[in-house]
């Protein structure tokens, strides 16, 4: 249909979805099989039952509440992204509570959003993750920073403060805390978005970090920006 997205790279994204309510799996389905840039491979009700089905079926993105019998979607994002790093998981689910959000994101969780966001939004969020980005609701965002702005470092250690980037990785590291994708960052610094994926890589290595979402908040704990998204003190270091 005019007017929609093509799928990356001439293949729609693959999706799981995991929820242990069924009607709720399947108007999500409805609402991602509608679009033509994604295909949903299979669906889940426990963390279990998302482990089996990214084994089979190997997707882009895994679509996951936290609330689930056997094991929980922290812990399924945990044991998934110890397997396959460069799948993308999108905790969706009721629970606001900060607790949750900062497992979540420590378990490498590339996205957290709340259920009651609109169906178009997940479909966005979806492409945002493709295009290399990530993806927090806005109303957990603020949740978010202060968790990470709490862990105050305690000693003077020069590589704690990420002394060990380099100037470049310093400068995609402010794009990334901005929610910019990829591409958006090549276009910006004027150079390749292999060579952006390669230094946010990098940057995931040096810092010991487990998502975009993480270094995000850790420039801003580091005052590399501040939680508006723009330079903060740290990049003049």
């Amino acid at each position: 249909m005019e007017g929609q997205p093509e799928p990356i790279d001439g293949a729609p994204t693959r999706v799981v979805i995991v929820d242990d309510h069924v009607l709720y799996r399947r108007g999500l389905d409805l609402v991602l099989s509608s679009e033509p840039d994604i295909e949903v491979v299979a669906e889940a009700d426990s963390g279990q039952g998302a482990l089996a089905a990214v084994d089979e079926h190997r997707p882009d993105v895994v679509i996951m509440d936290v609330r689930m019998p056997r094991m929980n979607g922290i812990e399924a994002c945990e044991a998934i992204k110890a397997k396959y790093p460069q799948i993308q998981i999108v905790i969706l689910t009721t629970s606001d509570d900060e607790q949750d959000l900062f497992d979540a994101v420590r378990a490498g969780a590339n996205g957290y959003l709340l259920k009651d966001v609109p169906p178009e939004e997940v479909v966005s969020g979806i492409r945002t993750l493709r295009s290399g980005g990530s993806l927090v609701s806005p109303t957990m965002a603020a949740s978010l920073m202060r968790q990470f702005a709490s862990l105050a470092r305690h000693d003077d250690d020069p590589e704690s403060s990420g002394a060990r980037l380099t100037e470049r990785e310093r400068e995609v590291l402010v794009h990334v805390a901005r929610g910019m994708g990829n591409r958006e960052i090549a276009k910006t610094l004027f150079i390749s978005e292999n060579t952006v994926k390669n230094h946010v890589r990098s940057i995931l290595e040096k810092l010991q970090l487990h998502s975009r979402v993480e270094a995000a908040m850790y420039a801003v704990r580091e005052r590399l920006v501040d939680d508006h998204g723009d330079p903060g003190p740290g990049l003049r270091r």
